[in-house]
């Protein structure tokens, strides 16, 4: 049981695609975290999305970003697994396919993420260390981590 990757600019989403992985995003950091924000943040277009797909649905995904556009260096965001299957540890799946989709696309090494304080030992596991204070952002605990 396995998620089949793809990545791809905006421009090459489909609207089903499109419509899916916003659907994602809303159910977990609007509904499930109860925090009412702007999520279509004028970023996706400047994003490659990497959509991991179970049995024809997007049961993971993350916004990849070249140096410059979210932080000084490449970035990871919007990481998100439906809850439907957290049970399969998918998001280390999710950051390894992330990581070196980053260096694949961007040639880049240094990665910084804007992480969920309580997802801290998560990120460690893959290489990232904290690199700022705790900072609130839409009431959510958040600290900056960078890799490489």
């Amino acid at each position: 049981m396995e998620l089949k990757w793809k990545i791809k600019p905006f421009e090459a989403l489909t609207v089903n695609e499109l419509y899916d992985l916003l659907k994602l995003r809303s159910e977990i950091f609007v509904v499930e975290q109860n925090c009412v924000y702007l999520d279509i943040d004028g970023k996706d277009k400047k994003a490659l999305h990497l959509i991991g797909e179970y049995d024809g649905k997007v049961a993971a995904y993350s916004r990849l970003f070249d140096a410059g556009i979210s932080f000084e260096n490449a970035s990871i965001g919007r990481v998100v697994v439906g809850a439907n299957y957290r049970d399969k540890k998918w998001g280390h799946d999710l950051m390894r396919e992330a990581i070196a989709a980053i260096k694949s696309n961007f040639g880049k090494d240094k990665i910084t993420i804007g992480a969920q304080l309580y997802l801290k030992k998560f990120y460690e596991s893959h290489g990232f260390v904290q690199s700022g204070e705790m900072y609130l952002e839409d009431d959510i605990e958040h600290i900056e981590m960078i890799r490489g």
